[in-house]
């Protein structure tokens, strides 16, 4: 599982010209799921970004999480960042998780990243053609990644 997270003063995404989610200060996770990715990996991915200190403290330094700070989260789903483009120039996306398993961990992750902040996390849509907007804070982006366990 990746999740590119980033600090963020707002941030929304909008489908078919609808915006379906929007936050003020926060976290913009943008998250791909991965072909052999379990729950475990959700459960290890909210708490990542649950308690990821990226927000500053009283003295300036990234000390303190959106738990710490009350802020927001918006989630959008992202298979790309699986995208593969070693070979060639059109990237391969086998990596990522089939659609039907990918949303069902998707919401999973929205979910429980709800219940650990104790406040709804909007979200895009699933599966959809999205714009996303942001104002990255700082900026601060980082990379996270839980490799998914081996299947052979």
């Amino acid at each position: 599982m990746i999740a590119l997270v980033q600090r963020v003063a707002e941030a929304s995404v909008t489908v078919a010209g609808r915006v379906s989610g929007a936050i003020g200060p926060g976290l913009l996770i943008l998250l791909a799921v991965h072909r052999n990715d379990t729950p475990q990996e959700v459960d290890w991915m909210v708490r990542k970004c649950a308690h990821l200190r990226i927000f500053p403290d009283d003295v300036g330094r990234m000390n303190r999480s959106v738990m710490d700070t009350g802020g927001e989260a918006l989630v959008v789903s992202q298979f790309t960042l699986y995208g593969d483009a070693r070979k060639g120039h059109r990237p391969a996306f086998t990596r990522a998780a089939p659609p039907a398993k990918a949303e069902v961990l998707y919401d999973a992750f929205v979910a429980q990243l709800a219940t650990k902040l104790g406040q709804p996390v909007p979200s895009g849509i699933f599966g959809a053609a999205m714009q996303v907007r942001l104002c990255n804070d700082g900026p601060v982006t980082i990379w996270l990644e839980r490799p998914a366990p081996t299947r052979h």
